[in-house]
């Protein structure tokens, strides 16, 4: 299994999910997050699924620092952002953080994690 030490960057991407995933989530002190996903999956059980939302968040984190398969991590890290800014979009527009802009700052996000896996860790 290769392993890598987390660059700069990594430290960075992995501090956004750990953040946006126990504070904003489990802890829940940023209520829109629970409103973004009752809005999605229904109120029912809204809460418990944000907080695993946000369990599976700092799982993530940890994976980004653990260097294990460094490169999964990014494609999955990318694809999180992308299926979540999708649905957020459409469904809940009213609730995002940056409102329209909020599809940049997750391109922008997208790329620099691109950028620092498969570009900057690993020049051609």
């Amino acid at each position: 299994m290769k392993r890598r030490p987390p660059s700069p960057l990594r430290w960075f991407f992995a501090a956004v999910w750990l953040v946006n995933g126990v504070a904003c989530k489990v802890f829940d002190l940023v209520p829109r997050h629970q409103e973004i996903v009752a809005r999605i999956l229904g109120e029912e059980h809204s809460l418990l699924l944000t907080r695993l939302i946000g369990f599976s968040e700092v799982i993530m984190a940890a994976w980004i620092i653990s260097g294990i398969r460094a490169r999964w991590s990014a494609v999955a890290q990318m694809a999180a952002v992308a299926a979540m800014n999708v649905l957020e979009f459409f469904i809940a527009p009213d609730l995002l953080l940056f409102g329209g802009w909020n599809a940049l700052v997750a391109l922008a996000y997208i790329a620099l994690v691109g950028f620092d896996e498969f570009k900057r860790s690993h020049p051609s």
